[in-house]
């Protein structure tokens, strides 16, 4: 497998359907939330900081991910990991490990500290396998990661 990576700029110009289907399948909203909030306008991931990242394999979308500045908390400096799915035909390969990496590489200088929520017993091995700490005892995210950076210095 070689994977194509890509920052996505232009959500409408991608084909996120099978995707989209494969996450409802599985019971997961949150890529069809992805799609109507970028199409409604309210998350278009262009703000400072911002980004949403997709992994091709032969043309076919099978992994997206983005981050955004946390819109539940009122500290600055907080980025949230958001509408992160890898296709099922390519889990336990290292494709999740290595878009967490791109997103966490990111926001390195734009944030200093970055939060998730999930309920989901995968996730949460994933997340700490990857460092992140749980049961943060916020009520919008249950795990978070501290960030070494220079955020003070490229703080807007």
């Amino acid at each position: 497998m070689t994977l194509e990576w890509k920052e996505i700029t232009d959500l409408k110009s991608v084909d996120v359907s099978k995707l989209m289907e494969e996450s409802e399948a599985e019971g997961y909203r949150f890529l069809r939330r992805l799609v109507d909030q970028y199409e409604d306008g309210t998350n278009t991931f262009n703000k400072e900081g911002e980004i949403l990242y997709g992994a091709w394999d032969n043309g076919q979308l099978v992994a997206i991910g983005g981050l955004n500045r946390d819109p539940y908390s009122d500290k600055s400096g907080v980025g949230r990991l958001r509408r992160f799915y890898i296709s099922e035909k390519v889990r336990r390969q290292g494709i999740g490990t290595q878009l967490l990496q791109k997103i966490v590489d990111h926001a390195r200088g734009h944030f200093k500290e970055l939060v998730v929520r999930t309920d989901s017993a995968n996730a949460d091995a994933f997340y700490r396998a990857n460092g992140f700490s749980g049961d943060l005892g916020l009520p919008d995210a249950s795990h978070g990661l501290t960030l070494e950076n220079d955020y003070s210095k490229s703080a807007q």
